[in-house]
């Protein structure tokens, strides 16, 4: 499956943006550490499971 390698790599492209945002602007949004952590995780089982 390609779609799974591409999304991880989404994924991780998608929390590393949200990160550095966060760390240059100190975003303030209930729960964003359970969020991040969650979108941290779904990328790295992605990228594991990818062939």
């Amino acid at each position: 499956m390609k779609f799974k390698g591409n999304l991880g790599m989404t994924l991780l492209a998608a929390w590393l943006i949200i990160t550095g945002v966060n760390a240059l602007i100190s975003l303030s949004i209930p729960s964003f550490d359970v969020i991040m952590g969650a979108l941290a995780i779904a990328a790295g089982v992605l990228l594991i499971m990818r062939k």
